[in-house]
């Protein structure tokens, strides 16, 4: 009797082990603490939050009152000498975004990376390169968030399933424009709480401070460093990231085998607003090779018909066929066949075979690291999308035509060649 009492005591494990149970909670740091970091906080509060980590001492105290028993720390490499950290979200400036994910993925820790994955084709590459090691252990993610709408689910069934007949050419544009000459001159001195050293970390040189850096809102500030060559890509590491991926989704694309781009005339400081390029993308199982191009800062694709004003989208992608075009923002769609009134070739799914809702972007990141290890962005999908879009700057920059090889890389241009990559200042390393 006693065993049999003893017995039944032992509950199922969903009722001593749930979702909420100490024992199943994740221990996550976030390097970055305001901007998009604080996009985290919510899907963080599920979590056990065990370090923070910022190079502005006052955003740092601001996440610190959230979770007062969290390490804080103003210098990430230290951050990750923290042995009980699992998992790092990293929604930092976008030039130490490869740095930090590559030196979490050594250290054995999954990574969710806010877009884009790296600042250069190399630092795509190697992120990549890392993670397909390691698939097996780690769950990763890229912050293209919009991926979790509806709608991405729908145009990629559309496509798939043949509503423009054979796919022949795809693209996808952005209309925003910020210009700016160079690099902001010296003005001041950094703030007693800002480590602008760190905020640098491995850029080329030791650009001088200026407040103009910083003078964005949350959310929205790297808008002020993003176009400069240094910080960022411009548009494409910005929403290029997100509108490029509506179109990827539904190709199912490997890396491409040439790349080619014009746009304004090259400035060494600052990254071009009007941009076009384009790539080749080898065909694949169920469709064949096709012309894959990126539009921005006024750049735009010819509309399918003369009545669909594609300026009206702010951001966008289409995909073109033998039997029509498909139009699409992030929210919504429109398909325009070539023979008017004729669909027949085209046969919609029913409601059971719909791709199902991903559900909420951070969740299922957080949720594969607990098991499974499946993301929709892991760093292969969207690190083949980051390295494509980047190589298109490369093309742009030397100003022709390049052949592309995804392990050899660049094969007719020694100077394009060398632009895959950057040079850092002294004591950083990509391979930490």
């Amino acid at each position: 009797m006693a065993f049999t009492g003893a017995a039944g005591l032992i509950l199922p494990r969903t009722r001593l082990f749930g979702a909420d149970a100490p024992s199943n909670k994740l221990n996550i740091a976030l390097v970055g603490t305001w901007g998009r970091g604080e996009a985290h906080f919510g899907g963080m509060a599920t979590e056990n939050v065990v370090a923070l980590c910022d190079v502005n001492e006052q955003h740092l105290a601001g996440a610190a009152k959230r979770w007062p028993e969290a390490k804080t720390y103003v210098d990430w490499r230290k951050m990750l000498e923290q042995k009980d950290i699992e998992a790092v979200i990293c929604a930092t400036t976008d030039h130490t975004h490869a740095f930090v994910a590559n030196w979490t993925m050594n250290r054995g820790k999954h990574i969710y990376c806010e877009k884009p994955l790296g600042n250069s084709v190399e630092e795509a590459r190697v992120c990549r390169a890392k993670y397909l090691a390691n698939k097996d252990k780690l769950a990763t993610q890229v912050g293209t968030q919009r991926h979790e709408i509806a709608n991405f689910n729908r145009t990629r069934e559309l496509v798939m399933d043949g509503a423009v007949g054979k796919l022949e050419e795809v693209c996808a544009w952005g209309n925003r424009q910020i210009p700016r000459p160079g690099y902001l001159p010296a003005q001041g001195e950094p703030p007693s709480y800002l480590h602008y050293d760190l905020w640098l970390g491995p850029v080329a040189c030791d650009h001088p401070y200026n407040p103009g850096y910083f003078s964005g809102g949350s959310g929205a500030n790297c808008l002020q460093w993003n176009m400069f060559w240094d910080f960022g890509s411009g548009q494409i590491g910005d929403m290029g990231s997100h509108t490029m991926d509506l179109a990827w989704n539904a190709l199912d694309a490997d890396l491409p085998t040439s790349a080619e781009g014009k746009g304004d005339p090259f400035n060494p400081d600052v990254s071009p607003v009007r941009l076009e390029t384009h790539f080749e993308i080898p065909a694949n199982d169920w469709r064949s090779s096709i012309r894959l191009s990126w539009f921005q800062g006024g750049a735009m694709p010819d509309s399918p018909i003369g009545w669909v004003d594609l300026k009206r989208i702010d951001h966008g992608a289409m995909w073109e066929g033998s039997q029509g075009a498909l139009v699409a923002g992030f929210d919504n769609r429109l398909l325009v066949p070539r023979k008017q009134g004729d669909m027949t070739y085209y046969k919609p799914r029913t409601k059971e075979n719909l791709i199902p809702p991903l559900g909420n972007f951070q969740r299922q990141w957080i949720n594969a690291c607990k098991g499974g290890l499946k993301t929709s962005c892991n760093f292969d999908y969207s690190g083949k999308m980051t390295e494509t879009m980047l190589l298109g700057l490369v093309a742009y920059r030397v100003g022709k035509k390049i052949k592309y090889d995804g392990a050899k890389g660049v094969t007719d241009d020694t100077e394009a060649n060398a632009l895959l990559s950057r040079t850092y200042r002294k004591g950083w390393e990509l391979n930490g």
